[in-house]
């Protein structure tokens, strides 16, 4: 059953129920055949009604499963997906950020540059990791990443799961905006492939600033805003509580966001979001980044930042009068 259960799912929990008490009478003894034969059905009704409220999902429902405590972060990803991975650490200047990992691995034989946004389990580690929300010597250590990738030719996948960029005093000190800033501009020109995916919560510039790319990617299941639903009700309403009409105004789900020309691809996710079945999410991430690097890896590099150009320019729409 599950451990932590969304308030739409909670039509699931009484067959959950009734299924762990099923499997407990056969593992204690009696009928088996007769336990299998009272335990299919269950299981067949459990799985189209988990899909059929996963498929009528509201955009603040989606918000929900991006934050799902459950959810595969990027370092589990990096394990799923990834073979060798070498962690590289500091930004040359300042120190390390443990909201921001990356460095070398792997990927179906080919050697990438992967860097991500990773929050914590628990306290402690959300502590260490400052809730996934990153300081400004992460886009540094980010970016230096991404230019020792360039010098050896090498493609850069970033994985974004963040709330958005750390906004604390001390990281406004160290130039925050600054980092963030100069992250887009060398990213616009990195003269190597570049694909990112949102995996959780893409907010704010936090996500923007590792999010530029020649392919940008979307878990089904995730959200890419400028802002939370609960800071834009609070902004635009003065009241969190119209965080429903915030999230459907903000257009922040990964559908919205392909109809907008923002991304180029939807991944899905199992039935029940990518914490149901963590290895089945890899497993399809994998594939799309495979697919799309293949065809990046062909591209000329002149070839590649003139579409990267035309993809950011053709963004969004204008009227004169």
């Amino acid at each position: 059953m599950a451990t932590h259960t969304l308030d739409f799912e909670r039509p699931l929990l009484e067959i959950e129920r009734q299924i762990e008490e099923l499997k407990k009478m056969g593992g204690a003894g009696g009928d088996g055949a007769s336990r299998s034969s009272d335990l299919a059905p269950l299981e067949k009704q459990l799985a189209e009604l988990r899909a059929e409220i996963y498929r009528k999902l509201t955009p603040m429902q989606r918000v929900q499963v991006a934050r799902h405590p459950k959810r595969p972060y990027p370092l589990d990803y990096i394990r799923l997906v990834f073979t060798d991975f070498v962690e590289l650490h500091g930004d040359r200047l300042f120190g390390d950020d443990p909201a921001i990992v990356g460095g070398w691995a792997r990927l179906d034989g080919q050697t990438v540059m992967i860097i991500g946004t990773q929050k914590g389990r628990d306290t402690k580690e959300n502590l260490r990791r400052n809730f996934g929300m990153a300081h400004p010597e992460g886009y540094r250590k980010a970016l230096r990443l991404m230019q020792l990738a360039e010098k050896f030719h090498s493609p850069v996948l970033t994985l974004i799961d963040i709330a958005g960029a750390h906004p604390g005093l001390g990281a406004e000190e160290r130039g925050q905006a600054g980092a963030i800033a100069r992250n887009l501009i060398e990213m616009a020109a990195l003269r190597t492939p570049l694909i990112a995916t949102v995996t959780g919560e893409g907010g704010s510039g936090g996500a923007l600033a590792i999010g530029m790319a020649d392919r940008v990617l979307m878990l089904e299941n995730s959200v890419y805003s400028v802002i939370s639903p609960e800071g834009c009700a609070a902004i635009l309403w003065k009241d969190a509580t119209q965080k429903e009409r915030a999230a459907e105004a903000l257009k922040l789900t990964a559908q919205d966001q392909l109809t907008l020309g923002v991304i180029d691809e939807i991944i899905p996710e199992p039935t029940g979001g990518a914490h149901a079945d963590a290895e089945a999410a890899a497993e399809i991430l994998a594939e799309a980044l495979k697919r799309h690097l293949r065809e990046l890896m062909k591209l000329r590099t002149a070839k590649l930042l003139k579409r990267r150009e035309e993809k950011y320019l053709s963004i969004g729409a204008f009227t004169e009068k």
